[in-house]
């Protein structure tokens, strides 16, 4: 087997692995990526490259420089997987050669479908094959094992791929405390055996891990401050960060508050359904939800019997500027939310709550949006990425032949974590088994 990282060896986003067979020479491709970070680790703006095409997007290294995958060429890759629904992991799918299958588990396929209705992502998925988690697929040469894993993206996975008697082990994005961490506790104490290689995520390597350690810990934190006021309290959350919005659901039914929810959130629930009965749904106690045209033009697109599916929880502003109690608003902050401040009546009592990686406000205005209603911003967060003792805890269980860091700006950090580790470079293939030495191509 021989493993090459075509982005992720020295930065956060934007994964890509090609994985290629010494018994026939096929390849598969990990992940498939939007970066999130320019050379400079500025921010990546999609804007600037969406009109370009493909030639031009191998050329300025926004595409992955992977023979045989884009549409515009004879398809010679066998397959991609998909780890999960986070678009530095999926967000270039759109390029693939149609022809060419897509795997996936359920609940990423249905988030990448949602994107593709909200956010123009643009997938293709005309040749997707769902995965079931645990059951080994054959694909040519290889051999796949999805493993579900604890991350912010509901149904994400982690890769066995075997091949040739070589074992890889990619850990995609992964956590051990959300509200899924037995996952993690189970992979500890049953691992998988005779790994050669784990491609191991390091994301949080080099940030604080903040004040709250569980999500049950931001739970408790959230409902400490809806009930510090008798009016309205803002979350700021992705609606696709299935836990949180659980976490924050949770703390408003604790306070016998209105749960407030727009459309696209919604409808992100009512896709999920099918992966967990325990996932929040319009028609749940408290719940509301609050249609914009935006929203109701996208479902409308598609087919207009989305737009009657939540009427039974429909609300508006009038309705909500009169309600009298404690309301909860899980939002994005958006235009739509910034006029809608302007209607909801007095503010002075309301409180706001981030719960989101901080460095996204550092490209915001929010805070000052907020004061300017009198209001504060309160950061209660905690990261769907996995710590540094996951990360030992893993790395303990599995045993693997050798380590090779990704999805991290600091992949040297993992030698003074580990034995056994191979920093490699974008571009560089490595054979497996590697040698004690830790041999590269």
């Amino acid at each position: 087997m021989k493993l090459t990282i075509h982005r992720g060896t020295h930065e956060i986003g934007g994964s890509c692995v090609e994985v290629r067979s010494g018994l026939d020479d096929a390849r598969i491709v990990i992940d498939l990526g939007m970066p999130l970070v320019q050379a400079d680790r500025s921010p990546f703006e999609w804007r600037r490259y969406e009109q370009m095409p493909v030639e031009d997007l191998l050329a300025e290294r926004v595409l992955p420089p992977v023979s045989g995958l884009y549409a515009h060429e004879e398809p010679t890759v066998r397959a991609v997987l998909i780890s999960h629904a986070h678009q530095d992991h999926y967000g270039l799918l759109r390029f693939v050669h149609p022809e060419i299958p897509v795997y996936c588990s359920a609940g990423t396929r249905a988030l990448i479908e949602v994107s593709n209705i909200f956010l123009n992502t643009a997938a293709d998925l005309r040749q997707i094959e769902v995965l079931s988690m645990w059951k080994a697929v054959t694909i040519g040469a290889f051999r796949v094992t999805p493993y579900l894993v604890d991350h912010s993206a509901p149904d994400a996975v982690a890769f066995v791929v075997e091949t040739g008697g070589t074992k890889l082990f990619y850990s995609g994005d992964f956590r051990g405390h959300g509200r899924k961490k037995i996952l993690f506790e189970r992979m500890l104490e049953h691992p998988v055996q005779d790994v050669d290689c784990l491609l191991l995520e390091g994301t949080m390597l080099g940030r604080p891990e903040g004040d709250y350690q569980t999500e049950e810990d931001v739970e408790d934190a959230v409902k400490g401050v809806i009930e510090s006021t008798d009016s309205y309290t803002f979350v700021f959350a992705s609606s696709q960060n299935l836990d949180r919005l659980v976490s924050v659901y949770r703390a408003a039914i604790r306070c016998d508050a209105m749960f407030v929810i727009d459309l696209y959130t919604a409808f992100v629930l009512d896709r999920l359904k099918g992966i967990s009965s325990n996932i929040p749904q319009a028609n749940w106690r408290n719940v509301r939800v609050l249609y914009t045209s935006y929203h109701a033009n996208k479902l409308a697109a598609v087919d207009r019997k989305h737009l009657f599916r939540f009427k039974g929880s429909k609300i508006g502003l009038p309705e909500l500027r009169s309600h009298t109690g404690r309301a909860v608003f899980f939002y994005r902050d958006n235009s739509y939310f910034r006029r809608m401040l302007r209607h909801l009546g007095s503010l002075e009592s309301a409180r706001a709550i981030y719960s989101m990686w901080p460095g996204y406000l550092e490209r915001s205005d929010l805070e000052d949006v907020l004061r300017s209603h009198g209001m504060g911003l309160t950061i209660i967060h905690t990261s769907g990425h996995a710590v540094e003792s996951d990360l030992k805890g893993l790395v303990s269980a599995l045993d693997p032949g050798c380590v090779v860091p990704m999805h991290t700006f600091h992949p040297d950090r993992f030698r003074s974590m580990f034995k056994n580790v191979v920093t490699l470079d974008d571009g560089e293939m490595l054979s497996l088994p590697v040698s004690t030495s830790g041999t590269r191509e």
